[in-house]
C-alpha cells in the first residue's frame, strides 16, 4: 500500500479538535502500522494548510500550519474542519484552494461546519452530508440542494464524507482508517488513542 497524503485545512475560527482530531487519528495509525508491520511504509503522512501563520484557533489557540495554501502539496485525502467559519467562507483563496484540492483528492472528508466549506465551494451540490446538531437547519436553508442527514455520526456517499460536530471528526476518521488500511489498523488505532470508538448505528450511512 502507497502512503496517502492527509492534508488538514487550518483557518482563522477553526475548532481546535475539528482539526487535531483528525490530525490524531492519521498520525497515530501510521505509528501504529509500523509496530504492527516493521520496515512498511507508513500509511498516511500528515501535513495541514492554512492562508496565513499562524492561525488563531477558536477559543485562542494558536496553531502553525506546515504550508501556505500556496505551496501546499495535493491531497490524496482532504480534511476540511469546521469552527467558527465566517473568515474562510469570506475568502475566495481559500475557497479555490479547497475546490482544488478536492478536484485531485480520492476523498475529501469535512467535521462539524466544514460542510459550510465543501458546499460553499463547490465540492458538494447535491450529495447527502452532516454537520452539527446545531447547524442541521442552517445547512439546509443556505444550500437547500443537498441532502442534509441528521443523527448519524457521519455520512459517507465514497468520495466525500462529512460528520458530525467535534468528537464525531474523531469517529469518521477512524472510518476512514478502516476504509483506507484496514479495520485492525483502525481499531488498534482506537485502542492507542484509548478512544471509545463510536461506529454510526446503522453502519456507513446511504446517500438515499
Amino acid at each position: 500500500m502507497s502512503t496517502l497524503r492527509v492534508v488538514i485545512l487550518a483557518f482563522d475560527g477553526v475548532e481546535a479538535l475539528d482539526f487535531a482530531g483528525p490530525f490524531e487519528v492519521f498520525t497515530t495509525a501510521s505509528r501504529v502500522s509500523q509496530r504492527m508491520r516493521p520496515g512498511t511504509a507508513a500509511p498516511f503522512e500528515v501535513v495541514s494548510a492554512a492562508l496565513g501563520q499562524p492561525v488563531q484557533a477558536r477559543a485562542g489557540l494558536q496553531l502553525l500550519a506546515n504550508h501556505t495554501l500556496a505551496d501546499s502539496p495535493q491531497a490524496d485525502v482532504l480534511v476540511v474542519p469546521g469552527g467558527v467559519v465566517d473568515a474562510p467562507l469570506a475568502s475566495p483563496d481559500t475557497l479555490r484552494w479547497i475546490a482544488r484540492n478536492a478536484a485531485g483528492a480520492q476523498v475529501v472528508a469535512s467535521v462539524c461546519t466544514g460542510a459550510f466549506l465543501l458546499a460553499a465551494s463547490g465540492v458538494v451540490t447535491s450529495d447527502a452530508v452532516t454537520t452539527h446538531w446545531e447547524d442541521i437547519a442552517d445547512l439546509r436553508a443556505q444550500f437547500p440542494a443537498l441532502n442534509v442527514r441528521e443523527d448519524l455520526r457521519w455520512v459517507d456517499t465514497g468520495r466525500i464524507v462529512s460528520s458530525a460536530g467535534i468528537s464525531a471528526g474523531i469517529d469518521m476518521s477512524l472510518h476512514l482508517v478502516e476504509r483506507l488500511a484496514g479495520r485492525e489498523l483502525a481499531e488498534r488505532t482506537a485502542r492507542q488513542m484509548d478512544y471509545a470508538w463510536t461506529r454510526n448505528p446503522a453502519g456507513t450511512s446511504p446517500s438515499a
